[in-house]
C-alpha cells in the first residue's frame, strides 16, 4: 500500500458534518438525534418525578431516588419508546439495528447513566457511552 493511502478498515474516521450522520440519520427533524438541550430536559424531569416519588415515600433517600430513576429507566424505555422526560421532550430510545429496543438494552443504558460519568462522554454523533455500549441512540420523534 503507498505511504501516502491510509488501510480503509484501521485510518482514521472522516469527522461528521452533522450528529448522526454516520449512523444514516437526518440533521434536523424526525429521527434526528436528539440535542443536547432536550437531553438536558429530560433527565431534569425524570430525576425531578424520581425525588418527588423519593420524597413522598421515602424521606428523600438518595439511594431510593437512584432506583426510581433507574426503575423509570428500565420500564418505560422498552414499553413506550422513553423515558417520561424522552417523550416530554419528544425524543425516544432506538436501537441502532433497528427494531424493539428489548429488554437488556435499556438495563445496561441504565446501570451506566446511573453512574453518570457515561453520560458525559459523546461521540462525534453525540451518543453517550452508556448508549454505545447497549446500542442504542436517542432521537428526536
Amino acid at each position: 500500500m503507498p505511504q501516502n493511502q491510509q488501510n480503509p478498515r484501521s485510518g482514521p474516521i472522516a469527522p461528521s458534518r452533522f450528529p448522526g450522520e454516520r449512523l444514516g440519520l437526518p440533521e434536523t427533524g424526525r429521527g434526528s438525534v436528539g440535542r443536547v438541550g432536550r437531553r438536558i430536559g429530560a433527565i431534569v424531569v425524570d430525576w425531578g418525578i424520581a425525588a418527588l416519588i423519593s420524597w413522598a415515600f421515602f424521606h428523600y433517600d438518595p439511594l431510593a431516588n437512584i432506583l426510581i430513576f433507574a426503575v423509570m429507566q428500565i420500564v418505560f424505555i422498552p414499553t413506550i419508546g422513553g423515558s417520561i422526560g424522552h417523550r416530554l421532550f419528544g425524543m425516544r430510545v432506538v436501537a441502532i439495528r433497528g427494531g424493539w429496543v428489548g429488554l437488556w438494552r435499556p438495563v445496561v443504558r441504565t446501570l451506566l447513566l446511573s453512574i453518570a460519568v457515561p453520560a458525559l462522554v459523546w461521540d462525534s454523533d453525540q451518543r453517550g457511552f452508556h448508549d454505545k455500549i447497549a446500542g442504542t441512540v436517542l432521537i428526536r420523534a
